[in-house]
């Protein structure tokens, strides 16, 4: 079994209980919207191995170092990460042919900063977005997702409240300390 940890929408925001929540991950994949490349120098130091996608909001730093898209299998599933990509019934336009091509097991957004774990019998494959860890947004309490990927599927699941949005309890502005 492969340990995931499962974050997006940062903001340029990382806190100690991030860190203390993915430690003991095999990977880490993060699903845009870092806010700077700090974060994505602090999440690759945590984990073996990292994986991720820019987002809308990330600049010209983090786009150098991150795909639009991640297309990969782990432990016999397909895995489609990309930020803006809706959710099963309301996929994003471009999404669609992307879903089509790849006929991915599980399929990874972030974006609407909304925490939502939803099946699509349609096309038989799970979706994921691990809500918005960052400060920034709209949402009441930052989230990840922490799971195991083993023999083709998504196995001991759990969501991970961090806190609220807007608390300013201990933390380190871009750094997973």
């Amino acid at each position: 079994m492969t340990r995931i940890g499962l974050l997006s929408d940062t903001h340029g925001y990382l806190d100690e209980r991030i860190a203390h929540h993915l430690r003991d991950c095999d990977e880490i994949w993060h699903a845009g919207d870092f806010g700077d490349s700090r974060v994505v120098d602090e999440l690759e130091a945590l984990a073996p191995r990292f994986r991720g996608v820019y987002g809308n909001i990330d600049g010209t730093d983090v786009r150098r170092s991150q795909p639009l898209v991640q297309d990969f299998e782990l432990e016999g599933l397909r895995v489609l990460i990309t930020h803006i990509g809706g959710y099963p019934g309301h996929y994003a336009p471009a999404a669609r042919p992307l879903l089509d091509s790849t006929r991915p097991g599980l399929f990874i957004t972030g974006h609407s900063h909304i925490l939502r774990v939803m099946p699509d019998p349609r096309r038989h494959l799970l979706h994921l977005n691990p809500g918005a860890a960052g400060r920034h947004g709209f949402h009441q309490v930052r989230t990840l997702l922490r799971f195991g990927i083993e023999a083709g599927k998504v196995v001991d699941l759990q969501a991970v409240e961090l806190g609220k949005r807007g608390s300013s309890g201990s933390h380190c502005e871009g750094n997973a300390a």
